[in-house]
Formats: structure tokens, C-alpha cells, sequence
């Protein structure tokens, strides 16, 4: 069974103009689902509706195995890690404050709190000496981890992430992408992931999903994507970059080393 499941969604803000368009789209348990897409194709709009930020105009939405209608939206919230771009830090709370709010939330005691916390600074790659700081100690990069620190405080089944690292530094930006995908493996949580930078993408993902004017252009993987593309938006969106990304490290080394051959032996 689908942990996430979309049944003809459609989203109208304005009457008669629909930002999600009859939408489908399943998600299996452990998958990291990366979102992409030009902006204003619909990706964060779908991202909310998981969570009842944003309710559908038609259709139907399941989150394991139950309508979204009939979830109450207070205990699909805390059952739900969320982590936006903004990061949202409360900028009067300790960083141990930040990662157990939603714990204080269920009236865990303060050892429970605590320790959680260290569990899951130790598990974003940051020390226990973060947690009586305050976020504007932080850099922008270790407000993100605690920020991903809070949204597993709960032990959340599902992460919905929309482009998170999109305002810190590269080399930030990388060492977060790697550490997500460290914690997705070892713990198996089922994420959706927005994100309009095509190599993050590919770099994350298990499963992409390539949006365009609220409709789903091509699902797959990134193999499949840029070798079997299903349209001409796809084939144009992805381009030279695409094919780029997915080359690996020995594919680059390989094609180095027969280069410089050539040049030794001229």
C-alpha cells in the first residue's frame, strides 16, 4: 500500500484556473521522492496539500491508507516532519527547545526531550554543545541540520522538505544534500523533497517526479528521464546538465585519462 497517495487532484485558487491539473501520483514507503520543475509549476502547492497546509479542489489525497479529509489536521501536522527553506527556528528558543517542540507538544518529560535532542544533533552531524545556543548563534547551514534535527524529533514516517537548502552556500548545500541522504538511508523514512535544481535532484532522489504547469510531465528515474524522455519539455528542461549530472566520478576519470593519453602519445 501507498504511504502517499494523489487521485485526481486538482487545485483552484482562483476560479477557473486550476495550479494542479487531475493530478496522480503514488509514493511508496522508503522512497525519497525529489519534486521538480520550473517555478510556479505546482511543486509546493502539491507538497502542502500533504498536510492539509493546502486542501485540493477536487480529488483525492491518502496518507497511509487514510483520506486526508478525515485526518485531523493538528495530529497529521506532528505526525508529519516538515523543513521549508526559511527554516522557521523559534528565535527565542534554544536549539534544544527548537528539536523538541513538537515532543513538548505530546508532554514528553524533560530527560526524554533532552536526550532526543543529542540523539538526533549527533544524527545531523552537529554536537551537544549546540543545545542551549539560540538560532542567531547558528550558521545558515547548521540552522538546516537543526531544522532536519526537528523534523525527525517525532520519528515521523513521513519528511515533506521544500527546497531547504536553497539559501545556504554550495559547499554548505552539498554536505547537507550528503548528510540527507545518509540519515534517508539509515533510517528508511519516507521523504518528498521540492527542489528546482535539476543535479540536486537526480543527486537525492530514488524516485523524480518533473512538474510543469500543475501536471506531472515524466515519473522515474534519472537514468530514465534523461535517456527515455516522455516529451519535449522534458528533454528541453533537463538538457546538457541533466546528462552532466549523471555522469560519475570514474565515467569523468575514464574519459580524463583516454584525453590525456591522446595528448602524451601526440
Amino acid at each position: 500500500m501507498s504511504v502517499i497517495e494523489f487521485n485526481n487532484i486538482s487545485k483552484e485558487f482562483v476560479e477557473g484556473h486550476k495550479v494542479i491539473k487531475e493530478l496522480n501520483l503514488s509514493v511508496e514507503k522508503g522512497e525519497f521522492v525529489t519534486i521538480l520543475g520550473p517555478s510556479g509549476c505546482g511543486k509546493t502547492t502539491l507538497l502542502k496539500m500533504v498536510n492539509k497546509l493546502e486542501l485540493p479542489t477536487e480529488g483525492e489525497i491518502f496518507v497511509e491508507g487514510k483520506k486526508i479529509s478525515e485526518w485531523d489536521k493538528i495530529e497529521l501536522r506532528r505526525n508529519i516532519g516538515y523543513v521549508i527553506q526559511q527554516i522557521g527556528l523559534f528565535p527565542h528558543m534554544t536549539i534544544l527547545d527548537n528539536i523538541s517542540f513538537v515532543l513538548a507538544l505530546k508532554n514528553e518529560d524533560k530527560a526524554v526531550k533532552k536526550s532526543r535532542a543529542i540523539e538526533l544533533l549527533s544524527l545531523v552531524g552537529l554536537d551537544e554543545s549546540m543545545l542551549y545556543r539560540y538560532p542567531r548563534e547558528l550558521s545558515g547551514g547548521q540552522k538546516q541540520r537543526v531544522g532536519v534535527a526537528r523534523a525527525l524529533a517525532s520519528d515521523p514516517d513521513i519528511i515533506l522538505m521544500d527546497e531547504p537548502f536553497g539559501a545556504v552556500d554550495e559547499i554548505a548545500r552539498t554536505r547537507l544534500q550528503d548528510k540527507l541522504k545518509e540519515i534517508q538511508l539509515k533510517l528508511g523514512k519516507t521523504i518528498l523533497f521540492v527542489t528546482h535544481d535539476i543535479e540536486e535532484a537526480f543527486k537525492l532522489g530514488t524516485k523524480i517526479v518533473l512538474m510543469n504547469k500543475g501536471v506531472i510531465e515524466q515519473v522515474g528515474s534519472e537514468e530514465e528521464l534523461i535517456y527515455n524522455p516522455k516529451s519535449d519539455f522534458v528533454k528541453e528542461f533537463l538538457g546538457l546538465k541533466a546528462f552532466i549530472s549523471i555522469l560519475d566520478e570514474k565515467h569523468i576519470s575514464d574519459m580524463y585519462n583516454v584525453e590525456l593519453e591522446k595528448y602524451i602519445n601526440n
